[in-house]
């Protein structure tokens, strides 16, 4: 019997000295602990809060964990790995590149991305064919980043190649810097170099440094693999449920869309065109509570701030509302721009009144906006379509791969409302997400705030979101 009481008493002592297993501490403490940075493609504080691709897709498992964030921001991304190793957050979301060497350092999670290192000049500059020609030139790259790894790796074939490694500064104030001509070149991910372009048409990659490289979260190296384990499952369910997919398109579907020119003649008119019809767009957003700069952004896609503008089909004005739309919305004039915006602004909210309530932001915004210029019926078709082919008639992700099929015979006939330019109602949505995110950074220049960062996609109403 005692022998029995002592192998018992020591098998509980055993059983209590053991360690929590760090998922259930975590689900104990109801808290996740992430390191980031502050960049366009991870965290940053946008229009309407906090948001970022790193910081939605953390959020999404934090939901799936029953947990909440805090999200710690070192002053350098030299800082990242090391504190990792040394435990001092649960993983590290910042847009990290899976290489050989930081896996000695950390145990990367499933990739969710990939990206390749593009090398960026300045368009009217010497643009190089291959690494050799930027020698002697000013580069200028994060300390600590792939891109150091990269170069330190092409420095053993080529000793003369020289840069600077900076720990001061993040990728987006490089490409400032570079489109400035602070400097003459630096190395982005072709992630961040395609956010970028949108406010800086000027720059362009000039050669890729590297294959497709996978982007994934970073642990500590443990022997408690619970939390790791969670995440496995995570980005496994996300991938098949589709909601990868769908931030990928929230936060990167719409930014290759504006060629340079676009972008040029955009911020141009943004100076000659546009401050004659603001308070005209400040007035009609108040009255029917949409965003001005999107109001704005749609009235540039239809007509480039053109009152007088006409297209072969008849619709005219700034906001170009066809004949019909103009009866029934009261409006006298199509070609006044305050009657303009105003019909224009009010049609907006009556396409949004028709998108199914199951239907949330942002995607209900960009549905919206595809049947403000396709027309309900046919974004219905397409979303029929979207649920016949597999998809989720609720995703734009879905949508707006199936809106192009309405232009060919096998599956418009199938629809209620039949053929449709489908393809042209995705690039109308998506040039004036680029037209909205400009605009806000134009304004946050306006007013001296910090540059920063892709703005979050508005919803009609600024509340929702």
């Amino acid at each position: 019997m005692r022998i029995f009481l002592l192998i018992f008493t020591t098998c509980m002592l055993l059983a209590c000295s053991r360690p929590t297993p760090i998922l259930d501490q975590i689900k104990q403490d109801g808290e996740l602990v992430v390191i980031t940075r502050n960049s366009p493609t991870t965290y940053y504080e946008g229009a309407e809060g906090f948001t970022g691709f790193e910081y939605d897709l953390v959020q999404r498992f934090a939901d799936e964990l029953g947990v909440s964030v805090r999200f710690i921001i070192p002053d350098s991304f030299t800082e990242i790995l090391p504190a990792i190793s040394r435990k001092e957050a649960h993983f590290a979301a910042a847009g990290l590149t899976v290489t050989k060497a930081r896996e000695s350092l950390v145990r990367f999670g499933p990739a969710y991305q990939k990206i390749t290192q593009q090398l960026m000049y300045r368009t009217g500059t010497y643009r190089p064919r291959k690494i050799t020609d930027i020698i002697g030139s000013t580069l200028e790259i994060i300390a600590g980043s792939s891109h150091e790894e990269e170069l330190n790796r092409l420095k053993q074939k080529h000793p003369d190649l020289e840069w600077e490694a900076r720990k001061d500064i993040e990728s987006d104030e490089l490409l400032y810097l570079l489109k400035e001509q602070v400097i003459d070149y630096t190395i982005a991910d072709s992630n961040e170099a395609a956010l970028n372009q949108r406010y800086y048409p000027e720059l362009k990659p000039a050669i890729d440094l590297t294959e497709p490289q996978s982007l994934a979260w970073a642990f500590p190296h443990s022997e408690d693999s619970s939390l790791y384990k969670a995440a496995l499952k995570f980005f496994k369910k996300a991938k098949k449920d589709g909601t990868l997919k769908h931030l990928i398109e929230r936060h990167y579907g719409h930014v290759e869309k504006l060629n340079f020119v676009d972008k040029r003649t955009f911020k141009r008119h943004s100076i000659t065109r546009l401050p004659q019809y603001k308070a005209l767009y400040k007035k009609a957003a108040l009255e029917n509570d949409i965003d001005w700069k999107l109001l704005a952004a749609i009235g540039y896609q239809e007509s480039h701030w053109n009152p007088r503008a006409k297209s072969p089909t008849g619709v005219r004005g700034i906001m170009m509302l066809t004949m019909a739309t103009a009866k029934q919305l009261g409006i006298k004039s199509r070609l006044d721009p305050a009657q303009s915006i105003d019909g224009g602004s009010r049609y907006i909210k009556m396409m949004e009144k028709k998108i199914p309530e199951q239907i949330k932001n942002p995607d209900r915004l960009w549905m919206t906006l595809a049947s403000y210029n396709i027309g309900y019926g046919h974004l219905e078709d397409a979303r029929k379509l979207t649920q016949k082919t597999g998809g989720d008639p609720n995703k734009w992700a879905d949508v707006k791969q199936t809106l192009p099929m309405l232009s060919k015979k096998k599956w418009y006939k199938k629809t209620r409302h039949g053929y449709a330019r489908g393809r042209e109602a995705v690039t109308y949505v998506d040039s004036i997400r680029s037209y909205y995110d400009i605009l806000v950074w134009l304004e946050n220049q306006q007013n001296k705030q910090p540059e920063v960062a892709e703005p979050a996609p508005l919803s009609i109403s600024p509340a929702v979101l």
